[in-house]
């Protein structure tokens, strides 16, 4: 290989770091732009009685401002997910109804960001404020219901309006009972996981114009801009061909932006006035008003024999999806089937649970998509068991753990929806090498069970072990398009979303690689509906597996016209010629590339050489993971500190070992952020933790020692070899700095974040 399987900087590095316009607000007219903010609910639920807008409209700037009576009733879904979209239409533009405290009541458009601000305070709004639904565990059968208009499913998913159910899921298998009699260890117990913010560097924001065709161009900071424009057709009521979407570069997305947030307002307002429109969402706004992790509850019931087989799991669950159901069943679904799936020496597993509306902040999708939240429960509860059965935490894991040549366990089962799932074969799982180099890189022998004592201090060690995949079978499909330039260079035009990963210069490379040219001769243009072809965008970890293989199909498409053309330019037989990336030859007669393009562009047979590839997966192969932590404690005080952390991770063929280590290292970050640190906080309804003074993340004088440790394997199904390692790397950090704590104090959290506080108050006999 020349080119994949180095370190290769971003394309587009140099520039962001030397502040060159590039992001949404950078591509803007300040001056011709209407200022659009939003008049937002004070209650957590309640009905717009009247709403006077009289005098905010008097105001010298205010150009219009829109009420629910004003804008389509459509119901539709925010998320950018397959179509027909798994999540619930039960979300319309305004609404008479406000469902959290930052939903939205009014659209203002103004000269300035002054005025509109203004205008917002002079908008008089009359609510009838109804009890708020606050608690998930007590949402089923509350009085309130929280959507009485009906929702819209557009794929079943258990909807229950009358109970607030959102969805349901169940996935059963085997006879529970007569496994659980074969168990001569059983634990249970029930496992909390919070809401999570996203807190990317760059919050949400739109802008809209009309071209000179008067069709609607909005630029975005979206992870979804195919799914954004079809979304917006349909919220609009406008043919798809009347909208463009164009996406610039963004400062970040971990899920939150494979939604629509601002894009309905700028669109409207642009429509109605006939002028550009920018609409920037303030940091509170981005807490407030667009997605969290979805909160989760999990009793798990776990049952081993005495030779440490996992017998028997029983699951049931809650998840929190908060005013709107986006995301709700297909994250929770994957909370079973990415996690269960890591375990298939059982006779009998059952997971069913609800997803429940409450009067919070949406839930959505974030990093880890379900997997996060159902790794913390099961891994803790394996955890446990081991303790219980006086096991080392990583022999047990080793015994039961799903390996290479065997299938999914859960895929033996029959679902909610009737259908039994396809076998998946496990074609590529190096778990038990993760697990092996793990231990010698944290020292767990030495460390395990030993805990080491410094005066008031101690040490502890935890582990946990998490798959997650690479893109959605049978769904998820990318396309790419390269073109051949006149002196031998190519474009490369494709839908993929690099949202800060650097998937523009993977897949870059991947294209220099089959077209044995460097690096530098692929320029790539990505993420505009009119100019690239279509894909899914970034989530499921499916950029790098699905686009890249469309890429391959692309470049090996005009490679094999470049063969050809150059053939008939000498005068010889394709099937006799070759072609190395700087000329196509046979014998002693050559054409070189940039002279072939020429010659093909101005002076024979002209023609423009243009590669086609798309490709849908009809696998997802999983990532697998062993994370290790080791954290000392002050036995006085409970403040802690993570030491170290391990990542042993098998994610394939690492195309570029550098971008593959920084996504790596931010989602280690990102999980420890949720292990201690992240909480989401409401106070009657409203969310405390709306700015970052309130709401923590770790810095970087909280990083710790991080060992990230590629285990390569080659997956067939992936572009030379390669799969994912953008989500599975958030998983483990919870329950594997759980468990450290543990071993370190006694203490058992079962409630995320492990916080000082709790490790008192556990320490003093409280369930935490």
């Amino acid at each position: 290989m020349k080119v994949i399987g180095k370190s290769y900087d971003k394309k587009d590095g140099i520039r962001l770091a030397m502040g060159a316009p590039a992001y949404t607000e950078d591509l803007y007219d300040t001056k011709s732009h209407l200022t659009v903010k939003l008049l937002r609910s004070p209650h957590p639920f309640a009905r717009i009685v009247n709403i006077d807008t009289s005098a905010a409209l008097a105001l010298e700037g205010v150009v219009a401002v829109y009420t629910h009576y004003d804008v389509p009733k459509t119901q539709y879904t925010r998320a950018g997910q397959n179509f027909p979209e798994p999540s619930n239409y039960d979300k319309r533009m305004l609404d008479e109804y406000v469902r959290y405290v930052g939903d939205e009541v009014a659209i203002i458009a103004a000269e300035t960001e002054r005025a509109a601000e203004e205008a917002m305070k002079l908008i008089k709004v009359e609510y009838e404020v109804f009890e708020p639904v606050v608690d998930a565990e007590k949402a089923i059968g509350h009085p309130s219901v929280i959507h009485p208009e009906g929702v819209v499913e557009k794929i079943p998913s258990g909807v229950d309006v009358e109970n607030n159910i959102a969805a349901t899921y169940v996935l059963a298998y085997g006879n529970l009972e007569d496994a659980f009699s074969k168990c001569t260890h059983v634990v249970e117990h029930k496992y909390y996981t919070q809401a999570q913010a996203h807190v990317m560097m760059e919050t949400h924001r739109s802008n809209a114009h009309l071209d000179h065709n008067d069709r609607l161009v909005v630029t975005t900071s979206t992870q979804v801009p195919f799914h954004a424009r079809r979304i917006l057709a349909h919220a609009l009521d406008l043919p798809v061909s009347k909208i463009r979407v164009i996406k610039p570069r963004i400062g970040g997305g971990f899920g939150g932006k494979q939604a629509l947030h601002t894009e309905f307002y700028t669109a409207f307002v642009t429509l109605k006035t006939g002028r550009p429109s920018m609409l920037t969402y303030t940091r509170k706004e981005a807490f407030e008003s667009t997605y969290t992790r979805h909160p989760m509850v999990f009793t798990y019931k776990v049952g081993a024999d005495d030779a440490g087989i996992i017998r028997a799991i029983k699951v049931n669950g809650i998840s929190d999806t908060g005013a709107y159901g986006e995301h709700a069943r297909t994250v929770f679904s994957a909370a079973c089937l990415k996690v269960i799936s890591m375990y298939n020496k059982m006779d009998a597993f059952d997971f069913e649970g609800n997803v429940v509306y409450t009067n919070r902040t949406p839930g959505g999708a974030l990093r880890g998509y379900g997997t996060t939240q159902g790794v913390f429960a099961i891994e803790s509860a394996i955890n446990e068991l081991a303790f219980e059965m006086g096991m080392d935490p990583c022999r047990i894991r080793e015994l039961n753990h799903t390996a290479e040549g065997e299938t999914h366990l859960v895929y033996r089962a029959f679902g909610s929806d009737g259908i039994k799932k396809p076998l998946k074969l496990i074609e590529n799982n190096k778990m038990s090498t993760c697990i092996e180099h793990g231990k010698k890189l944290i020292g767990w022998d030495e460390k395990y069970g030993k805990p080491q004592v410094n005066g008031n201090k101690v040490r502890g060690v935890g582990m946990a072990l998490s798959m997650q995949g690479s893109g959605i079978p049978s769904i998820d499909m990318g396309a790419a398009i390269i073109k051949l330039n006149e002196d031998g260079s190519f474009n490369l035009m494709m839908g993929a979303t690099d949202l800060g990963t650097g998937s523009d210069t993977v897949l870059a490379q991947i294209a220099a690689e089959v077209l044995s040219v460097p690096l530098e001769k692929i320029s790539v243009h990505s993420s505009d509906t009119d100019v690239t072809p279509f894909d899914v965008g970034a989530y499921a970890s499916s950029t790098t597996y699905i686009t890249g293989t469309a890429v391959i199909n692309a470049a090996e498409d005009i490679r094999s016209q470049i063969l050809n053309e150059g053939a008939a330019m000498i005068e010889e037989a394709p099937e006799q010629c070759e072609y190395d990336g700087e000329r196509v030859f046979c014998g002693e007669k050559s054409i070189n590339l940039a002279d072939l393009a020429m010659k093909l562009l101005y002076v024979k047979n002209q023609k423009q050489l243009v590669g086609h590839g798309s490709h849908v997966t009809e696998k997802s192969p999983p990532p697998f993971l062993a994370g290790f932590a080791e954290v000392e404690v002050d036995m006085e005080t409970g403040e802690f500190e993570i030491i170290d952390y391990v990542a042993s991770v098998d994610g394939g063929a690492i195309l570029n070992p550098k971008l593959a280590l920084i996504q790596m290292e931010g989602g280690l970050v990102q999980g420890m952020g949720m292990a201690v640190f992240e909480d989401v906080k409401f106070i009657d309804g409203k969310l405390k933790t709306n700015s970052l003074l309130e709401y923590k993340i770790p810095t970087r004088s909280d990083v710790p020692k991080i060992t990230v440790d590629f285990v390569e394997s080659y997956e067939p199904s992936g572009p030379f070899g390669g799969k994912s390692v953008g989500e599975v790397c958030i998983n483990t950090p919870s329950p594997a700095i759980a468990d450290a704590i543990f071993n370190a104090t006694g203490v058992r959290i079962r409630k995320l974040p492990v916080t000082p506080e709790k490790i008192i108050l556990g320490k003093m006999g409280y369930d935490v």
